[in-house]
């Protein structure tokens, strides 16, 4: 059944339980490796490679700080590796970023709307918290304004937020930016020690997640 807004963002209230404590999730830590196991995996969306699945708000400070890092090692990822992002609004407040996100998503233009959104929060400084200032970005980017809209409005963005939340609430989120490394491994600045140990711990889990499956 199609949740109503209402029960949507109670849902997430519900979940969320204390800032810096958005989701609690058993799991084995390993400080040595920067990293901890999620328990149980989750499921991925390809058993052929491997997926590093970024969490993210387009309104958070660390994840604009760990934007350049991020993309850097997209460029060069290894073969074999799917890289995704998931906008889960852990928070209601950050509901209309997340259905920004993913109406983008599903207009092709994930990543020009990523660094657009970026850029208008956190170098100019604007709060791009409505609908219709997230859609006049979104026409800048040469997508057509009412179309963008009503895509956030849409029930295949209410599906993907949906499904973003209870991925994070499987990976054991606490806090963002986090990766999940083929639904097994979860770390975060605070597990591996800053942004550059994230990379670190990203290439670690993909080696031993390719040799575990049989690939290059």
């Amino acid at each position: 059944m199609l949740q109503t807004r209402r029960e949507f963002l109670s849902t997430v209230a519900a979940a969320t339980l204390a800032a810096g404590t958005v989701f609690g999730a058993a799991g084995t830590a390993n400080a040595a490796g920067g990293y901890e196991l999620v328990n149980p995996p989750q499921n991925t969306a390809s058993a052929d490679t491997v997926e590093v699945l970024e969490f993210f708000w387009l309104g958070c400070p660390h994840c604009y700080s760990f934007e350049p890092t991020i993309a850097a090692w997209e460029e060069n990822m290894p073969e074999n590796v799917t890289f995704v992002r998931e906008a889960p609004p852990l928070n209601p407040s950050w509901e209309q970023h997340s259905r920004g996100f993913y109406a983008a998503q599903l207009m092709g233009q994930e990543t020009p709307f990523v660094n657009a959104m970026f850029k208008a929060i956190h170098e100019e400084k604007k709060r791009m918290r409505k609908p219709s200032d997230i859609a006049e970005l979104a026409a800048t980017l040469g997508m057509d304004k009412d179309k963008f809209i009503k895509t956030m409005k849409s029930f295949a963005v209410q599906t993907k937020m949906n499904r973003s939340i209870q991925l994070a609430q499987g990976a054991g989120i606490t806090g963002v930016p986090a990766i999940m490394i083929n639904g097994k491994y979860r770390t975060s600045a605070s597990l591996a020690g800053g942004n550059a140990g994230m990379i670190d711990v990203i290439n670690e889990t993909i080696a031993m997640e390719k040799q575990a499956m049989g690939i290059n």
